[in-house]
């Protein structure tokens, strides 16, 4: 009715934690973490929880610091998304292959007053409390998380040992609620220099809704089973730490991710959910048959990270997996965007449908808008799936911010959208396509060679296992497409029959003219480091000087 004023008293802001209190009463004897012989039940992760932010906040934590974790996908990294904010803290979550260097520079830039260790990392812990000590910046309290599935030894005189810290916590805390939503929840670092950090900022508003558009665009039913082969410290999962508490799913933690693990822990726990890069389901689709094991039921997998090669997901739909291709960044709280499927191309040929499930879609309930615009004039790219733009978002997912960094922040924000760096194509019904990040469009003859349209030719091939394309300086062309290749276990094929291969399926100028077999360097979250091979590419030097392909 116009004029009502609905009273401020009655506000609560949203928060991700409700979703765990909520699930704690309705499945509070069903299993909510399983990891090796451990389980818990809901019931018993709630109040793990609240003794958990009751023993963080009896260090002196308060609201807005922030507390670190480095460690895989185990309970505690679990149970510490919801015992940190729980306490009023934020959480920042780190890449598990960083180096003692690298972690004491997110810890010095985030002023984690403390951080919790998975036995593992303690090393590199160690090594960046060393580090921070030299530059005499006031340390962290370290927590060390031991093996619960073993009898560990491993200790330091000043540490505190996890499932005794939270023994000293107490049962009837008063979980902080946020005093306004868009208070940070999460700080989450995007791959950058050890000189520039950039610590994107996550609000419990955005945590919350990103949390449920994930739970809606994986078509997530009450009380799945959901198998950790995302890194929780990867944006959070991609929100589903907390999705899969709003369902009161339960969460099979996996400490490593090998194809082994996949099939015997879908077999074993009749895992109705997952999700990955397509690094990782490319390990499903070559793992042996020794290793491969019959799905007990249907496996929807959510795939994001990098853009999957169709011939990728032609191959799980094969193997009895539902895949939906997602897309998103750090600053969009990990999926921005969903393919969704419309019925009338289920009449499709097969090799169309995969070629249409590799694009990224539309943007997903929780995201205001994504499109794909003239970086300098901010206009909207025609849909006639030719011409590129950057595509951009606005919402209440996309991020708060940089953590200190007012001046990347404005910029990432500049014309009132949020600028991805990624270059699209616009289709006929708003659909977006990615062709490639700014950097690493191809440029020959000024003809714009998307390397990821190169890439998906390459995939196809039956010899290939992986594959990736950089530019490669060229004195004529100014650069030609260089692909590093790596070959299926006992497959064969040589430079000239990828490139071949390559000039029957594309313009003559999109092949590439050098090819190099070996393996890629990736990433944790399975992203291939395209910066080391350009680098590999430009040490080459000028095609034209070596070669006449």
């Amino acid at each position: 009715m116009e004029g009502t004023i609905r009273s401020s008293a009655n506000y609560v802001p949203l928060s991700p934690i409700s979703f765990l209190k909520r699930s704690s009463m309705v499945y509070s004897k069903r299993v909510s973490i399983v990891y090796g012989d451990v389980k818990f039940t809901w019931a018993e992760t709630y109040m793990r929880c609240i003794k958990l932010a009751s023993a963080v906040n009896q260090l002196g934590v308060s609201h807005g610091d922030v507390v670190a974790a480095l460690a895989p996908n185990i309970p505690a990294m679990y149970e510490l998304h919801f015992g940190v904010p729980m306490a009023g803290a934020v959480l920042c979550t780190l890449n598990v292959r960083h180096d003692s260097a690298m972690v004491s520079v997110l810890l010095k830039h985030s002023e984690a007053k403390v951080i919790f260790i998975d036995y593992q990392f303690l090393d590199v812990a160690k090594g960046a409390l060393q580090i921070l000590s030299k530059e005499k910046v006031k340390l962290p309290r370290l927590v060390l998380i031991p093996d619960c599935n073993a009898h560990s030894s491993t200790t330091i005189p000043e540490d505190l040992e996890y499932e005794s810290f939270l023994a000293t916590g107490r049962p009837d805390f008063e979980i902080v609620w946020p005093s306004d939503e868009w208070n940070a929840i999460a700080v989450n670092y995007t791959s950058g220099t050890t000189s520039s950090p950039k610590g994107v900022v996550y609000s419990h508003r955005g945590a919350y809704l990103n949390s449920l558009a994930a739970v809606l665009l994986n078509e997530m039913p009450s009380m799945p089973v959901y198998l950790w082969t995302v890194p929780m410290f990867h944006c959070n999962g991609w929100c589903l730490t907390w999705g899969v508490a709003a369902q009161g799913g339960t969460n099979i933690c996996l400490r490593n991710v090998t194809a082994a693990g996949i099939f015997t822990s879908i077999a074993e726990h009749k895992v109705s959910h997952m999700g990955g890069a397509p690094t990782v389901l490319n390990m499903i689709i070559n793992a042996p048959p020794s290793i491969r094991r019959p799905l007990p039921r249907k496996v929807a997998v959510m795939t994001g990270g990098a853009p999957p090669p169709p011939q990728v997901l032609f191959r799980m739909e094969e193997l009895g997996f539902a895949v939906t291709h997602s897309y998103g960044l750090t600053e969009t709280y990990g999926p921005g965007t969903v393919c969704t499927w419309k019925p009338e191309w289920s009449s499709l040929s097969p090799d169309e449908q995969a070629k249409i499930k590799a694009r990224q879609g539309l943007h997903h309930v929780g995201m205001e808008e994504v499109d794909v615009k003239d970086p300098t004039s901010m206009k909207s790219v025609p849909t006639d799936a030719k011409t590129m733009g950057e595509v951009m978002f606005r919402g209440n997912t996309v991020m708060n911010g940089y953590l200190k960094n007012a001046k990347a922040t404005e910029d990432a924000f500049k014309g009132g959208w949020f600028r991805s760096g990624d270059l699209a194509v616009k289709h006929s019904d708003g659909y977006i396509e990615l062709k490639d990040r700014a950097k690493d469009i191809i440029i020959s003859g000024g003809e714009n060679i998307s390397t990821i349209e190169v890439e998906s030719v390459i995939f196809s091939h039956p010899a290939v296992l992986d594959a990736a394309v950089v530019g490669r300086p060229d004195d004529y062309w100014g650069e030609t497409p260089c692909a590093f290749v790596k070959l299926q276990d006992g497959n064969n094929a040589t430079a000239g029959e990828v490139i071949k291969y390559c000039r029957d399926r594309l313009p003559h100028y999109m092949a590439p003219k050098t090819v190099i077999f070996d393996d890629l360097p990736k990433t944790s979250t399975g992203k291939t480091q395209k910066f080391v091979l350009r680098q590999r590419a430009k040490a080459m030097g000028s095609i034209t000087k070596t070669s006449k392909l």
